[in-house]
């Protein structure tokens, strides 16, 4: 198998594997457990898995990052913007909508740093980027009033929590990319997740919260921790290093699909046509945005 088939296929099912995640959060939440203590869990197992990873692959960038105290207090707020608050935002929006509707929602971050960047930048988006940016919020109206301007399909928190994990999703992308170029993803990734996983769980007190560990939790906890976020995590970096970030990106909004389809499958979630259509155009937009970066980066490949 070529090197970039078996990099498309792990990347692919790098974003199956997020699309279960969520599903396996819904499942929980439905069992028990509460939103903050499956945060805690998930941050804590998988930034332990993580951060030992980075340790035995990358020894000397895990040492750097640790010694460097400013880079520490970068990761430190990574870790409390991008993690935490992208996570416990992601399950309270699938707490009141349902895992599909929380992660196409949460699948307009890049038509959020479309935006941001053409206001950082000071420039007018071009007709590629204003039709995504278009998809995108008819998208979000058909999933949010189903075509009815007087009333919400989805609850205004299942909405409001939705778009917020969307914006958490953008810091969680913008952050720490000055880390990763200096120590590594997996240093990176595994230290925020560690320490925001500390922090909330302190602060929570979680160990006075209820953990029914029937057989089926543990599976879901599986699902969400062991699939949905260390497999997911380190399977997509190396689908990544095989065929370039930006077509992993592309590949990995698979994702919000797989959502949908588990959701179906696994759960019995209902949704309706109109629903489906709003998704697709979310996800078109999406879509759109991607192939644009992909040509950008093909062209000033063949220019070099």
């Amino acid at each position: 198998m070529r090197a970039s088939t078996k990099g498309t296929l792990i990347t692919l099912a790098a974003g199956v594997a997020w699309g279960l995640s969520g599903v396996s959060g819904q499942f929980l939440l439905e069992n028990g457990i509460s939103v903050e203590l499956i945060t805690v869990l998930r941050l804590l197992i998988s930034g332990l898995v993580l951060s030992s990873l980075a340790l035995l692959r990358q020894p000397e960038a895990f040492k750097k990052a640790i010694r460097d105290k400013q880079s520490m207090f970068l990761i430190l707020v990574f870790g409390i913007v991008g993690l935490v608050l992208n996570q416990l935002s992601y399950l309270t929006a699938i707490e009141h909508s349902n895992a599909g509707t929380a992660t196409v929602l949460q699948y307009l971050c890049p038509i959020i740093v479309l935006a941001y960047t053409c206001l950082k930048e000071r420039k007018l988006p071009t007709g590629v980027e204003l039709a995504s940016m278009a998809l995108a919020l008819m998208g979000t109206f058909l999933i949010a009033t189903h075509g009815k301007m007087t009333e919400l399909a989805v609850t205004p928190l299942g909405l409001f929590w939705g778009i917020f994990s969307a914006f958490t999703y953008t810091a969680y992308i913008i952050l720490p990319m000055k880390a990763i170029k200096a120590y590594g993803s997996l240093t990176v990734i595994g230290l925020g997740m560690l320490m925001g996983g500390v922090l909330l769980g302190l602060f929570y007190q979680v160990w006075t919260y209820s953990l029914p560990l029937t057989g089926k939790n543990l599976l879901g906890l599986f699902g969400i921790v062991g699939i949905g976020t260390i497999f997911a995590y380190t399977v997509f970096l190396e689908g990544v290093s095989r065929i370039g970030s930006v077509k992993g990106s592309l590949l990995a909004s698979i994702e919000p699909v797989a959502s949908v389809f588990f959701a179906v499958v696994l759960i019995k979630e209902v949704f309706y046509p109109i629903d489906l259509f709003g998704m697709l155009l979310i996800l078109l937009a999406v879509g759109l945005i991607s192939y644009r970066d992909l040509m950008v980066a093909k062209k000033s490949k063949f220019q070099e």
